[in-house]
């Protein structure tokens, strides 16, 4: 049986690191530029944040307060979900 735990429990802290990976980050902050035709918004973080092809730009432009989420991706930040702080 204490074997049994072992294993599990060398497994589990083996495969942990991989969980972060997968993870998603956020970020708030305020919009510096958004560029519709390249799906893309810059903030004032200075980073670029990539947006999916259906995503809704109504209510976007520079100087509004958000919150970002967003999962890293080949070096590229692509955005999940986006709110806006009123």
């Amino acid at each position: 049986m204490r074997v049994m735990i072992a294993v599990l429990l060398a497994t589990a802290s083996f495969l942990s690191p991989l969980s972060v990976l997968a993870g998603s980050s956020d970020v708030e902050a305020t919009i510096k530029s958004v560029n519709v035709e390249n799906l893309s918004l810059v903030l004032d973080d200075g980073k670029t944040y990539s947006l999916p092809e259906e995503f809704n730009f109504d209510g976007l432009q520079s100087g509004v307060k958000v919150i970002v989420f967003y999962t890293e991706i080949d070096g590229k930040r692509v955005v999940d979900d986006l709110e806006v702080v009123q």
